[in-house]
Order: structure tokens, then C-alpha cells, then sequence
């Protein structure tokens, strides 16, 4: 690592990351500096990890809202189980909330369709947090009213704030230091969406924050 004053330098993060907007990479470095020693992502393995499920969930920082602007054809790519056919899905294409609102609804602490919840809740933040159970559990680890101003997950403190608390109490920590990447993209992702994407930015943070091995 190029900075002994910080965890991450400016460099290290640059090169991790080389498609982030310049001015969330600022903001972001400020914050991961601040807070991941205060959850003890505070060896480089712990932190390639930490930083290789935000590369992907938040695509590089230029994602921190989820998308859900999809076609009929992605839509059904994204969620066969629900939409087996184009017809099903033709009425979802390009209409994000309606989107939001149904594939989230009932489920994550969301209310049913109508509620809006789905598409209010969706995904924010380096980890996109999803579902108002999470907002509310935010909510209340915080102070911050999540659940009234979900757009705050999006901003830089609590992106990285959501994506700590979610880590800590996963657990992962143990399973960074095992080099476990399938098993924490399994906590994070719900799945294995991105494995290899994954795998492809810790191995890239492992080197450049100098692990050899």
C-alpha cells in the first residue's frame, strides 16, 4: 500500500476502480478510510474483499441507486421465475417503479404492489442495501430517518456506513480472512450473481494492497 497514513490511497483506489466518477472516488476514500477501521476492515484481505462486492454491486460507484430501467427481454433475464414470457414482461419495460414495485413487493419488509414499497426500497448504496427492512434496521442503528429520506443510503457516509453494518453483522470478516469470495458473495448477492466479476476485482485489490499469496 503507497499511503502508510491510511488504509486505501488515493492511487490504490483509482486503480481498483478505474471507471468510477472522480468525485465519488473522492468522497468515498474519505469515508472508507474513516470507518472501515472502526469495523476492523483493516487488513488488506479484509478489505480487497470489502471493496470487490462494492466494485460489482455498485458498479463501480456509478451505480449507488438501482437501476430498474430494464427491457422486457433483461427483465426476464433478471427475474425468470416471475416473468417466463415477453408478454409478461412487456408491461414492466422501461417503467422502473412499476418494476420496483412489483418484483420487491411483499417480501423484505416491503408492503404489497400497491404500497410503492418496492421500488421506494430498491437497492442503495456500495452494497444496495434492498428491502424497507433494511432501511428501517439502518434506520434505527443510525438516528437517520432512511425510511422518510431512502435517498440518503446513496450518499457517500452511508453507503459505506449500510455496507459496514452489513458486514459486520454477517459476519464476514472470518470468511475474508479464509479468502472466502463464493461464500461472501453468497451473503451479500443472495447468490452467486457475479462471481467471476467478483473474483476478478479481489484478486486486482489483493495485488495492489500487496498481498502476493
Amino acid at each position: 500500500m503507497t499511503d502508510t497514513k491510511q488504509l486505501i490511497s488515493a492511487l490504490d483506489l483509482k486503480t481498483i476502480l478505474p471507471h468510477a466518477p472522480h468525485s465519488a472516488l473522492n468522497s468515498f476514500l474519505t469515508e472508507f478510510n474513516k470507518q472501515l477501521p472502526v469495523y476492523s476492515i483493516n487488513t488488506p484481505i479484509r478489505i480487497a474483499a470489502f471493496l470487490a462486492q462494492g466494485a460489482v454491486e455498485s458498479g463501480e460507484l456509478r451505480t449507488l441507486v438501482e437501476n430498474m430501467n430494464y427491457s422486457a427481454p433483461r427483465i426476464m433475464a433478471v427475474w425468470p421465475s416471475r416473468f417466463k414470457t415477453l408478454a409478461a414482461a412487456q408491461p414492466y419495460s422501461h417503467n422502473p417503479q412499476l418494476l420496483g414495485s412489483n418484483v420487491y413487493a411483499n417480501r423484505m419488509g416491503n408492503g404489497n404492489a400497491q404500497s410503492g414499497d418496492g421500488y421506494k426500497y430498491r437497492g442503495r448504496g456500495f452494497f444496495s442495501g434492498t428491502g424497507k427492512s433494511f432501511y428501517q434496521k439502518m434506520t434505527t442503528l443510525t438516528g437517520t430517518d432512511f425510511i422518510g429520506n431512502p435517498d440518503l443510503l446513496a450518499t457517500a457516509h452511508y453507503a459505506v456506513l449500510s455496507a459496514c453494518q452489513f458486514w459486520k453483522s454477517a459476519g464476514l470478516n472470518a470468511l475474508a480472512d479464509a479468502g472466502n469470495i463464493k461464500a461472501i458473495t453468497q451473503k451479500v448477492n443472495g447468490g452467486f450473481t457475479g462471481l467471476a466479476e467478483r473474483t476478478t476485482y479481489y484478486n486486482k485489490a489483493k495485488k495492489i494492497l500487496g498481498i502476493t499469496s
